[in-house]
């Protein structure tokens, strides 16, 4: 089990472009799909309380699934393999790019990577919205989430007022 969690974390960690958001369709794929770690239901968990918490998504979930299929021994190796490909991609990916940013080639290889990001993030939240948006509160909760997005309402202030308004009117 600690070598698949390993190899699955240090696959989240290596294709994980674009950053924490982007790396949950990935962690979806390992953690529900692939390995059948986690129902969709314990994903959804896991992410929200990733969510509701400081610090890279990626770094949260790998020791929620860690914890959950191995214990502690399992969330350290799930963590550190998540780590380890980003610190070594980013080490090489900014040597090059800081030396040839003036290059075409390379502007236009991170500029396609922010479309795709996109539509990454967009196919995660549509594929989660089954299990996630399961009331017709949770529905309005989403739409009120996004709508305080839309007027720039720092995420943190609709994580804790989420919170709280589910603490109370969906128990």
């Amino acid at each position: 089990m600690l070598l698949d969690l390993c190899v699955s974390w240090l696959r989240v960690g290596a294709f994980g472009f674009g950053g924490g958001p982007a790396m949950i369709p990935l962690m979806k794929t390992e953690c529900v799909d692939t390995r059948g770690w986690l129902t969709e239901q314990q994903f959804l968990d896991g992410l929200a309380a990733s969510s509701a918490l400081p610090g890279p998504i990626s770094a949260k979930m790998s020791i929620y699934v860690g914890l959950e299929t191995s214990g502690v021994l399992g969330a350290a190796v799930a963590f550190f393999s998540v780590m380890l490909p980003g610190v070594v991609l980013m080490s090489v990916v900014a040597a090059v790019v800081l030396r040839y940013r003036d290059h075409a080639a390379v502007g236009g290889a991170m500029n396609a990577l922010q479309p795709v990001i996109i539509g990454l993030l967009a196919w995660t939240a549509i594929s989660l919205v089954p299990d996630g948006v399961r009331s017709w509160q949770g529905g309005v909760l989403a739409v009120g989430a996004l709508c305080a997005m839309a007027l720039k309402v720092h995420p943190a202030v609709v994580i804790v007022a989420a919170m709280g308004i589910g603490a109370l009117w969906m128990r």
